[in-house]
């Protein structure tokens, strides 16, 4: 089965920030995205390793856990 692509609404969405941030992690921190004419489309797995590379990020963590967000569990 085909992987299904994420647009920056949903990026957005999951990172729980607007779309201009988005765009802006594009340029700025290398956010992998693949540019399909004028739309961005991403690959879940991308942006989960993006995230996991990230200062301050612990390994395994998700968005909405308590340790992602610097609370303890």
């Amino acid at each position: 089965m085909t992987e299904r692509l994420l647009s920056v609404d949903d990026v957005a969405a999951f990172l729980g920030v607007k779309r201009d941030t988005v765009y802006k992690l594009i340029g700025r921190d290398n956010l992998p995205g693949l540019k399909v004419g004028r739309l961005w489309k991403f690959r879940q797995e991308e942006i989960d390793a993006w995230l996991d590379k990230r200062p301050g990020r612990r390994q395994g963590t998700r968005k909405g856990s308590g340790a992602a967000r610097g609370r303890q569990p």
